[in-house]
């Protein structure tokens, strides 16, 4: 079998490595951490998560279980750790960050047919079986190489890491455990805020100075929808905070019996119960702001922090212009892309585009030909959407129940709840996707 390379050891690369190994191809996984880190990164460990340790929901019947549920079928090496260093997280699937990244790199360093090298790559053989999954933080000189192969230099989006508190500083006289709608265990940290104490924190908030993002970066900023600064959620108008991650819906303050104004999540980061992550607050705000306005909260007054919000630059390809439903380039079959890099957003899709670019670069290796994962399922959808969405308007998707394909007309009209018609789209997209996984096999 001819050998794979894989370019980056973030969630995407680690992901590929083991599927191509596992179906029997020689791995040269390379990546340039610690020799050389990120202005976001802290260790050199794989598959170290940056902005949160949440892969979101694992409730049954909804699209990020199913993207899930499709990466167990695949025998996914990242989610049988993540569920082996999974931390209390109501419905969601969240882990201890550091166990995770530390059980990956064993992992893959005890491979057989995994060779690790710690080193920058800085040039791409097109003629060689490649997946590039150097992730959004690529350095400048293979940044230059992936413009240079794709044509597309000018992609971009800024990303923003949520602040996190030490749990012995939270007042838990004021903030009190729950899960909204008592969905799940308490393992939300809940922050309520009268109308006045929201107010003042909005006025505070628009007011902090910000920083400009770090390694000279002084193009426009072009946020992710889904991954926006409080501060520029505030400026879009005075509730937007109060629906979105300052909703109080479904949480009762124990001390007043009512739903509070507003409030502020946090959710526990490790399993020694010591650091918790402000949900959905990130931030590019100055670090001595961030102490002050973060401290009007109620209940982290005398909070300390263990990491502030931080803002980097995510940098991702127009893969509609040049990606295959399989994950292969148009022009260069034999370079495949995966991760963030590739257009998607989101760990567990990060995991999705590293299984299917490890499938088929052991497929290639075997002289097969690279298939595409089944526009049914998650996993395809995510395909399909990169493959085909408009490339004059790209920006990076996350999965979610628009991206699958609906039921047929007659079908909507038969089911009426929208919440069988995920059920139906959820049991179909999975069926089809352990269908294709037996079809792919052939590699192997």
């Amino acid at each position: 079998m001819e050998e794979v390379r894989i370019i980056g050891g973030g969630l995407a690369g680690s992901e590929a490595a083991w599927q191509a190994a596992e179906r029997g191809a020689r791995v040269t996984l390379y990546e340039m951490r610690p020799a050389r880190s990120t202005g976001a990164h802290r260790t050199g460990n794989l598959a170290e998560l940056v902005c949160s340790n949440s892969l979101k929901s694992d409730l049954e019947h909804t699209a990020p279980r199913l993207l899930k549920d499709e990466l167990r079928a695949g025998s996914s090496l990242l989610v049988r750790i993540a569920a082996d260093a999974a931390v209390p997280a109501g419905g969601a699937l969240a882990v201890d960050r550091e166990r995770f990244s530390a059980a990956v790199t064993e992992a893959l360093s005890r491979h057989p047919r995994i060779e690790l090298r710690r080193e920058e790559v800085a040039s791409i053989n097109a003629g060689a079986i490649t997946v590039v999954a150097a992730g959004p933080l690529a350095s400048p000189a293979l940044a230059a190489e992936i413009a240079g192969l794709t044509g597309e230099g000018g992609l971009y989006f800024f990303d923003a890491i949520s602040p996190v508190v030490d749990g012995e500083t939270i007042d838990f006289d004021v903030a009190f455990r729950a899960a909204r709608y008592d969905k799940g265990g308490p393992d939300y940290v809940n922050c309520p805020l009268t109308k006045s104490e929201y107010e003042r924190f909005c006025d505070a908030l628009l007011s902090a100075e910000t920083v400009r993002p770090h390694d000279g970066m002084q193009d426009e900023a072009k946020f992710f929808e889904g991954c926006l600064p409080i501060e520029e959620l505030a400026r879009r108008g005075r509730e937007t905070l109060r629906f979105g991650p300052m909703k109080p819906v479904g949480l009762r303050d124990p001390r007043t019996g009512r739903e509070p104004y507003a409030a502020v999540q946090l959710r526990l980061e490790n399993l020694m119960a010591d650091a918790y992550n402000i949900v959905g607050f990130q931030c590019h705000i100055k670090y001595g702001e961030q102490v002050r306005v973060l401290q009007m909260i109620p209940g982290l007054e005398r909070a300390e922090f263990i990491r502030f919000g931080q803002m980097h630059r995510n940098t991702y390809i127009c893969s509609p212009r040049l990606l295959r439903e399989t994950l292969q380039m148009r022009e260069h079959p034999r370079v495949l892309f995966a991760g963030q890099i590739s257009g998607i957003e989101g760990y567990t899709e990060a995991m999705a585009t590293g299984m299917i670019a490890g499938i088929n670069a052991a497929r290639l290796s075997r002289g097969l030909d690279a298939i595409a994962p089944p526009r049914e399922s998650a996993t395809g959808s995510l395909a399909n959407y990169l493959a085909n969405a408009d490339a004059r308007n790209f920006q990076p998707a996350n999965t979610t129940f628009a991206l699958l394909p609906p039921l047929e007309p007659e079908e909507r009209k038969r089911v009426k709840r929208k919440a069988d018609r995920h059920r139906i789209q959820v049991e179909r997209g999975l069926k089809a996707f352990q269908d294709w996984l037996k079809q792919a096999g052939e590699a192997g």
